[in-house]
């Protein structure tokens, strides 16, 4: 057996079922014997896209993604999505071919080790033949137990060596099997004091609490304490349907309502969420609260520079179960904010109709939002990138469906269709991404990948024709915004001759029929929503102008 083959049988042996990036000299003997395996491979077409798809991917499906390049500028092109992947503490391994042992005169030479440090990503090296399966092992052990991605640099001539096969493999998941982490009896009976002694609690779930699958304890707590549910931006959306006193967001994006009702909370209890500063608008959003944290990590410095005033050490479930009997144990039952005059305010339109702006040939992108929101089912799964035009989508969606946000990640635009792409690998149905015009066409090869697979992923383009973000920034600051504005050709178009479909739209009528088609016939489409630039998002307006919206 070749090292190679060692390789990618570990790999196969690690649960391995897709694979994405690009075949070059240094990764063609591995990806041969992984197709082996029955492995998937997803041949991108760039390299650093193809990463972001495995970052999607070990998202939707909560394992350990997987991307692979060949050496030298190979590994180069994964930069910016690395730093992406890093920054949202994704599980992911990269297998990246390297140029032979010491050979600095390679063409394709380059110092991997520094390379991965400047990206932000650990780096593990195949130098001998008999580290071959530890290696890897390593590395799914670091991804899962770490959550961040770890590059395996594989220097060719090592991989062609000879592989002693002695002991059959043995994968990092046996490593995993720990007992559930029991909170501390003294941290929960604090933390049942201070929501026992609370008027106007709230609770904040996050993207922990969503992939423990704790909605049952969430819910319970919150019928328990009579407390406002909000999220953060990572778990948007969850369990809007299942309370009639859910408030969107907490941060940035929440509502004015939202504001105006989570500053007067009490007590705060956050669930799988750190409570950094885009969430708690760094203190501000909840100036006299106390605050309660349930996290397995061992503690987390809020974004306000303070520790919670309890913190108790546990997954979502066990830490909610228990603080919920410390509860029921004092006899506690609070109204809190669960009164007639809240929920009128919390099911107000966030957008009177009467306020849309409507020119010839143009939609108002709030309006836009609400007719995808009502015309696309709640199972299809929701990706939202980041820049000025996605701010839209990422406040006024409210149909509960499963949402992935890449917001903040680097703040790096053009990331959002790829995570999808990968997504929908990972979750075998449909899902849809919302993404700016000047975003989505940054990687627009990728799109005919997914045309290439038949991955049903649907594309909604809010195109300003221009870079929205930066157009309304350069408003703002007396610059001039012209500099910021780029024809966009007919996407919808260009979306069906690489292969899909594809509509350009105009008008109310036009946008229903696109998504009605989509949801008729799933299969790669680009629906290119002409949108007015006229409209300026409630993040912004916050940002920009210091506007109470």
């Amino acid at each position: 057996m070749k090292v190679y083959e060692a390789l990618a049988a570990a790999f196969a042996a690690e649960g391995v079922t897709d694979v994405f990036g690009m075949m070059g000299d240094a990764n063609m003997h591995w990806m041969n014997a992984l197709a082996g395996h029955g492995t998937q491979l997803y041949e991108v077409r760039h390299e650093g896209a193809g990463l972001s798809m495995a970052h999607g991917f070990a998202r939707a499906s909560g394992r350990p993604g997987v991307v692979t390049t060949t050496s030298g500028p190979g590994t180069a092109q994964l930069a910016t999505s690395m730093l992406v992947a890093s920054r949202a503490r994704i599980p992911l391994v990269a297998f990246c071919g390297e140029t032979p042992l010491g050979d600095e005169s390679a063409v394709q030479y380059l110092d991997q080790r520094r390379f991965a440090a400047a990206i932000e990503c650990e780096f593990l090296q195949v130098a001998k033949a008999d580290s071959a399966e530890e290696i890897v092992r390593r590395a799914f052990y670091l991804a899962r137990t770490e959550s961040r991605p770890v590059m395996i640099s594989a220097p060719i001539d090592v991989q062609l060596q000879e592989f002693e096969d002695v002991l059959p493999y043995s994968p990092s998941t046996e490593l995993l099997r720990t007992p559930a982490l029991l909170p501390n009896p003294a941290s929960v009976e604090q933390a049942a004091e201070l929501l026992a002694a609370s008027k106007r609690p709230v609770l904040i779930a996050g993207r922990g609490a969503r992939s423990a699958d704790a909605a049952a304890q969430v819910l319970a707590l919150q019928r328990q304490t009579g407390a406002l549910l909000a999220t953060t931006l990572q778990a948007k959306n969850w369990l809007y349907g299942q309370t009639e006193y859910h408030v969107g967001i907490a941060g940035l994006f929440g509502s004015k309502v939202a504001m105006e009702l989570l500053q007067e909370a009490d007590c705060v209890v956050a669930v799988g969420a750190s409570l950094n500063h885009y969430t708690i608008e760094s203190g501000y959003l909840f100036p006299d609260a106390k605050f309660v944290q349930i996290d397995t990590a061992p503690h987390v410095v809020m974004g306000n520079g303070r520790v919670a005033d309890s913190y108790v050490q546990a997954d979502a479930v066990t830490g909610l179960d228990a603080l919920s009997t410390a509860l029921e144990r004092r006899g506690v039952e609070l109204e809190g904010f669960h009164t007639a005059e809240v929920h009128a305010r919390l099911t107000a339109p966030l957008v009177d109709p009467a306020e849309y702006r409507r020119e010839p040939g143009l939609l108002d992108p709030r309006e836009a939002i609400a007719v995808v929101d009502a015309e696309l089912p709640g199972e299809i799964g929701l990706v939202l990138g980041s820049g000025h035009q996605t701010d839209f989508g990422t406040m006024l969606f409210q149909r509960s469906r499963e949402v992935t946000s890449n917001y903040g990640m680097f703040g790096a635009i053009g990331q959002a269709p790829l995570l999808t792409i990968g997504a929908a690998v990972a979750k075998r149905e449909p899902m849809f991404v919302v993404e700016g015009d000047a975003s989505f066409l940054m990687h627009l090869p990728e799109f005919e990948t997914a045309c290439r697979y038949d991955l049903p992923v649907l594309v909604v383009v809010m195109n300003d024709e221009g870079l929205g973000a930066e157009y309304h920034k350069a408003s703002a600051k007396g610059l001039d915004p012209a500099l910021a504005v780029i024809p966009t050709p007919e996407l919808g178009a260009v979306a069906r001759a690489l292969g899909g479909g594809g509509a350009t739209v105009r008008s109310v009528e036009e946008l229903r029929a696109a998504l009605g088609e989509y949801v008729r016939e799933p299969r790669p489409t680009v629906i290119d929503v002409r949108i007015t630039r006229d409209v300026l998002s409630v993040p912004y307006r916050r940002i920009q102008y210091g506007e109470d919206v």
